[in-house]
């Protein structure tokens, strides 16, 4: 078949069923479902309000909503109008939700009020009200998503995609991606691969749960209930999940459940192990990417266990480098940072950043890791993330990792703290939600089982998520 607009896509949908449930989403008053044929109707309605109000083709349109019904119809409408859905965080701070759209220079703000730019409430299910649903001439922008990063390392960038809003919905997203499924969402739709996730899956068949944000229990009873088939979670998530106890995360319960993508960050071997003994690893499957779509690699559990650690080899055209600071190749088993090439042209464009792309394609996120003589990667962490303690390098993951496995923590980050001896030492900050326990315990904990490199000289405890459901956080933000 060949590539069709997205608003050609949700037209056929509902043509060919138009009772189909697309969605369900679980809010505090209940379950709310969507149809093929009200997904149509409340986008074309959506789709004109956004017209009237001054969207014209490939215009940014900032969506900052939360996990209902109303998201799905808003980027529906967005690409509907021709225009380009640029999901926001809704945790960004007042100061930086203004740098984006100080950045993006959108046509229209859902979701929150921006000074000089149009804005809609985007309340209720299906956002505002409209009267007239009727087909919409057909209209695709030239990019089909610009979402923010995470911000994980500084100020959010806008990741403006160089793919239309042209698809083939005959096609899986990728070969690790169903077709069909019922596919859960538990992260939020404004992050950038729980959208592109959900979406691309509603175009080729999937039908959405939408959970308002990630809850453990929740997660639980809703793959029971609707017998979800497919889920992205991140490693914060199986952590969470994990620490249920046993009888409440039965394997039974989860029989429908045919895989599970984890992405996001790197997964700790200790927590992969276990969840690979929870679910199985013909079920499990580790992505390595970017919001820039720069390259991918990927692993299968089974894989995973004849190589612990590993985030896989490279997949759909990638190519993977690993290079010294001098620009060189790094020898196997050696740490560098990570580069990726996958295709002559850039999948994305930056706004308000400079990309570190190079004119041979070659481009790095600024992760570090290591290849194996097989072609086999490893990741490290950021490298703006490293600490340098009288000039030996300490990877707050290594530090992140120790502290995880206390039984209390649910989370933790580890950052570096400006010190006269040494230059840098380690601190860390970690979230017990609610365990009666202080910060001199873990610290203890750590120090006896870290060398004195990666000790950390304090630990303070919160009882509040360091991550978002995303599985990101910023380190520098909890520094101080």
């Amino acid at each position: 078949m060949a590539r069709r607009s997205i608003s050609r896509i949700v037209s056929g949908l509902a043509e060919a069923d138009p009772g189909r449930v697309v969605a369900v989403a679980v809010t505090p008053a209940g379950e709310q479902q969507l149809t093929a044929a009200a997904l149509k109707s409340a986008s074309n309605r959506y789709a004109r309000l956004l017209l009237e109000r001054g969207v014209r083709r490939d215009d940014l349109v900032i969506l900052a909503l939360p996990n209902r019904l109303e998201m799905l119809v808003a980027c529906v409408a967005v690409w509907k109008a021709g225009a380009t859905p640029q999901p926001v965080s809704r945790g960004l701070t007042p100061h930086e939700r203004a740098e984006v759209v100080a950045t993006a220079r959108p046509a229209l703000v859902v979701g929150f009020e921006a000074d000089g730019v149009a804005s809609l409430p985007g309340t209720g299910p299906h956002g505002p009200e409209a009267t007239d649903d009727g087909p919409l001439p057909d209209a695709w922008a030239r990019s089909w998503k610009a979402p923010t990063s995470s911000g994980s390392t500084g100020r959010p960038k806008v990741v403006l995609s160089t793919a239309p809003a042209l698809l083939d919905p005959s096609r899986p997203v990728a070969d690790f991606v169903p077709l069909r499924a019922t596919q859960l969402v538990s992260g939020p739709l404004t992050h950038s691969a729980t959208f592109t996730y959900a979406f691309r899956g509603l175009f080729t068949g999937h039908t959405l749960v939408i959970l308002p944000r990630f809850e453990e229990r929740a997660v639980l009873t809703a793959i029971e209930r609707h017998g979800v088939t497919w889920a992205l979670l991140v490693p914060t998530m199986l952590h969470r999940l994990l620490r249920l106890p046993a009888a409440e995360r039965d394997p039974g319960r989860l029989r429908t459940l045919e895989t599970v993508l984890h992405l996001g960050s790197p997964c700790a071997p200790a927590l992969k192990r276990a969840v690979l003994d929870w679910l199985g690893p013909g079920r499990v499957i580790e992505v390595y990417a970017g919001s820039e779509s720069n390259g991918l690699t990927m692993i299968r559990g089974d894989e995973w266990l004849a190589r612990p650690g590993s985030v896989g080899r490279p997949i759909g055209g990638t190519q993977v480098r690993v290079l010294r600071e001098d620009g060189t190749d790094a020898a196997p088993g050696e740490t560098g940072q990570v580069w990726m090439r996958r295709g002559a042209d850039p999948a994305y464009t930056y706004l308000g950043a400079v990309s570190r792309r190079r004119p041979d394609g070659w481009d790095t996120l600024g992760d570090l890791g290591h290849l194996d003589a097989d072609g086999w990667l490893w990741l490290t962490d950021r490298s703006d993330d490293v600490i340098v303690r009288g000039g030996e390098k300490v990877y707050p993951v290594d530090v992140e990792r120790v502290l995880e496995e206390h039984p209390a923590v649910r989370s933790a980050l580890a950052f570096g703290v400006p010190d006269d001896e040494f230059g840098q030492h380690v601190e860390a900050v970690a979230d017990v939600a609610g365990a009666r326990i202080d910060g001199e315990e873990l610290r203890s904990w750590a120090a006896a089982r870290l060398d004195a490199a990666r000790r950390p000289m304090r630990v303070r405890v919160t009882h509040q998520p360091l991550r978002d459901d995303a599985g990101k956080a910023r380190r520098g933000a909890v520094a101080t």
